[in-house]
């Protein structure tokens, strides 16, 4: 008998500083005006929910979300290319809803570049909606690109 085929199995965790020279290397493999290390070193002094998704002992993903005034906002959310269309992407995602519903936030924001037809997929998979649109947001190669803004309410006020 065949067993099934199974995925190596996921696991999120709180990023650490050993990890910022993997999350980096990933962003640089992704973009092409990526976040430098520096970033990702503030981002983790700032007290920012950082998490990494970990495959067999490497890094495959990153999320990183700021939480403040009940509101809540996607920094940074990618998955190494070699590593896509797995699910490691939305369980990230899944991850970031779920800490921004137990820290009461009413709603959540991020900037996706229009372009990013996949991200934007999932997002709205999730139930998010473009509420705003930001003007040469982006860096780009011939240029600058606009970005969508999009939101999802966690939490109704009143």
């Amino acid at each position: 008998m065949i067993a099934p085929f199974r995925e190596t199995p996921a696991e999120l965790r709180s990023m650490a500083h050993s990890d910022v020279a993997q999350v980096a290397d990933i962003e640089r493999r992704s973009y092409d005006f990526p976040w430098s290390h520096g970033v990702f070193r503030d981002c983790l002094l700032a007290g920012y929910h950082c998490v990494v998704i970990e495959r067999e002992s490497l890094v495959v993903g990153y999320s990183i979300l700021s939480v403040a005034a009940g509101e809540a906002h996607i920094l940074n959310l990618c998955v190494d290319p070699n590593y896509r269309e797995l699910g490691y992407g939305e369980q990230l995602l899944d991850e970031i809803l779920n800490r921004a519903a137990l820290a009461e936030v009413r709603e959540i924001f991020l900037e996706v570049r229009p372009s990013n037809v996949k991200a934007i997929a999932l997002y709205e998979k999730k139930g998010f909606r473009q509420v705003a649109q930001r003007p040469a947001y982006y860096q780009a190669a011939d240029g600058r690109e606009d970005a969508a803004v999009l939101s999802k309410v966690l939490k109704r006020s009143g």
